[in-house]
């Protein structure tokens, strides 16, 4: 879609309170997978819109909790929240319906059938967890392993320490899809996920069949690779939110909730956008 005067519209944020904050149209593709307030509990102080938008606003500038804007509901509200949803996993179920949507929306079959893999090393802080030195990319942190469907929405994500070789962190991933996306048979990878010792890995994990897609020897400067730049894209995607320009979590599971919190920012944005044109 090219950039003008009649489509500006579509990306028109002004009328929100925060940029990050969720429209009707947004909202309402979220609303339907917020759990119930307990009918046995204390009525609910803070509306949950108020909640993700809170959410979805940290994730969007990478501002620490303390310094939510006043107009939120308290952060320890706020992360008392987020806590609870990563511990039910409940942004990997709305991820997992959006990525239903999302497929449909562009004409799709809503269960993926092939996939793309990669991973990211990214620095972390001095907060503690998990850490390792990837030689390759001389980086000390960890690595973001993500699998995504053929058209770069999130499918599923890992995260583990940067020293751990992509063939070995692999299987894991593919774990963690093959019982939420049983049609998910074809991979698609880079170079280091070549082997036969992934491939072994592989058969106790599912009947997966792996594609290597090698850079040729002869090829000089940059070329896109067929696939291969589909999950590239993502990871680019996934950092507009600078929340995720670093991993500022003590524990993996925070960041594995903030790598989905970043995707349902994209797919509703995606999803309410298609429905306004």
């Amino acid at each position: 879609m090219s950039w003008n005067e009649t489509t500006r519209t579509y990306y028109d944020r002004s009328f929100l309170r925060y940029a990050s904050d969720l429209t009707d149209d947004e909202w309402a593709l979220i609303e339907p997978e917020i759990p119930l307030p307990n009918r046995m509990g204390r009525p609910r102080k803070w509306p949950m819109r108020e909640i993700m938008n809170a959410l979805l606003y940290i994730a969007s500038t990478g501002c620490q909790w303390r310094m939510l804007p006043r107009d939120f509901p308290p952060f320890s509200t706020v992360q008392k929240y987020f806590y609870w949803w990563r511990d039910d996993r409940l942004l990997e179920k709305i991820n997992h319906r959006l990525l239903f949507e999302c497929r449909e929306a562009h004409g799709r079959s809503p269960h993926p059938s092939a996939g793309v893999i990669d991973s990211q090393s990214v620095k972390t802080t001095e907060s503690g967890g998990i850490t390792g030195f990837d030689a390759g990319k001389n980086i000390k942190g960890r690595k973001r392993h993500i699998l995504t469907d053929t058209e770069g929405f999130l499918v599923t994500a890992l995260v583990h320490a940067a020293d751990v070789q992509d063939r070995d962190g692999a299987p894991a991933v593919l774990m963690e899809a093959r019982d939420k996306f049983p049609w998910l048979r074809h991979i698609f990878a880079d170079g280091g996920y070549a082997g036969d010792k992934l491939k072994r890995k592989l058969k106790k994990v599912g009947p997966f069949r792996m594609e290597i897609i090698k850079r040729s020897d002869k090829m000089k400067g940059f070329k896109v690779l067929p696939r291969r730049w589909v999950v590239e894209r993502t990871f680019a995607w996934l950092e507009r939110s600078r929340r995720l320009a670093k991993d500022w979590e003590r524990c993996w599971t925070s960041a594995i909730a903030w790598l989905f919190m970043a995707h349902i920012r994209i797919a509703t944005r995606r999803l309410a956008r298609a429905c306004f044109i």
